[in-house]
């Protein structure tokens, strides 16, 4: 029988399967000794062992036309990377390298910047408008007051799109929002450390309306970029690699170089400081990964 895993813990897989019915699954051994995990949103073949009691193993995995790594989840249209604008301030060095993974992956980001009813939502307004400049969609929304949410829900419509960014940023109250009878659970944001309660524990597809899909996953602290070579960094921010080639030096990085066009383009306005700020952060961090 067909189905699709919106759901893995502890090594059992929930498949909701074609006729409706989620059965816990184990997967067969041949996945572990070809070292194939199976992933929240694969589409598989089960076989039913019991019934009653919903049980099956997972016997085969189909093609998958992506998956990401952080979060592990497959088989995704894109991705809304949920940031809050204060309780917690906006990281963003951590936003920037979820974005280059999202380019390795191949996958659409959408950015969304949550809690625009709070009053530092003016100390950041400028900030978070600087990544319209480096092309990515950027959204506001309040899923306290319901501000922006429609046009969220234009946006997911149709489409499997992950939720992901940092714990505490409003991803469980986003879901609420959108759809207030799936009753997401909500951690309370700690007035003494402003940071939430990792309240999703697993990466889980959710079924919002027909054909559109939302996988919740768990709040992350910090990300690395660890699979590129330092001078492969340029080609995934798509605002500096539109100038590959283009300065006085061929292979130009853009760090140290002269008469380079991108630190022209930042001086300029043209290219957002702080994006381009961390492009030098995180390409120091890879350039030094190298010598060991």
């Amino acid at each position: 029988m067909d189905g699709k895993i919106v759901k893995g813990i502890g090594g059992f897989y929930y498949v909701h399967a074609d006729n409706g019915i989620e059965y816990e699954c184990r997967a067969k051994g041949i996945f572990r000794n070809k070292k194939i995990k199976p992933l929240v949103g694969d589409d598989v073949i089960i076989e039913i062992l019991d019934e009653d009691n919903n049980l099956g193993n997972i016997s085969e995995i189909l093609p998958r036309f992506n998956s990401l790594i952080r979060p592990a989840v497959s088989n995704v249209n894109q991705t809304v990377i949920i940031f809050a604008v204060s309780d917690p301030e906006p990281n963003f060095n951590l936003l920037d390298r979820f974005l280059v993974n999202m380019e390795l992956a191949g996958v659409e980001a959408i950015i969304c910047f949550n809690k625009i009813d709070l009053k530092d939502f003016e100390k950041y307004r400028e900030d978070c408008a600087s990544y319209e400049k480096s092309g990515y969609k950027v959204i506001y929304i309040s899923a306290d007051s319901g501000e922006g949410i429609d046009d969220l829900k234009g946006l997911i419509e149709g489409k499997t799109t992950v939720f992901a960014g940092p714990s505490g940023v409003g991803k469980s109250s986003t879901l609420n929002a959108i759809r207030p009878d799936i009753m997401a659970r909500t951690g309370k944001i700690s007035d003494k450390i402003k940071r939430g309660k990792h309240t999703t524990r697993h990466s889980e597809l959710i079924c919002v309306w027909d054909n559109t899909y939302i996988m919740d996953t768990p709040g992350f602290s910090s990300l690395y970029v660890d699979s590129l070579d330092c001078n492969e960094l340029k080609d995934y921010f798509p605002e500096i690699a539109i100038y590959t080639g283009k300065c006085r030096f061929n292979m130009c990085n853009h760090i140290s170089e002269p008469d380079c066009l991108v630190k022209a383009a930042v001086d300029k306005g043209e290219i957002s400081r702080i994006r381009y700020e961390n492009y030098v952060m995180i390409y120091n961090d890879l350039k030094e990964k190298r010598k060991w």
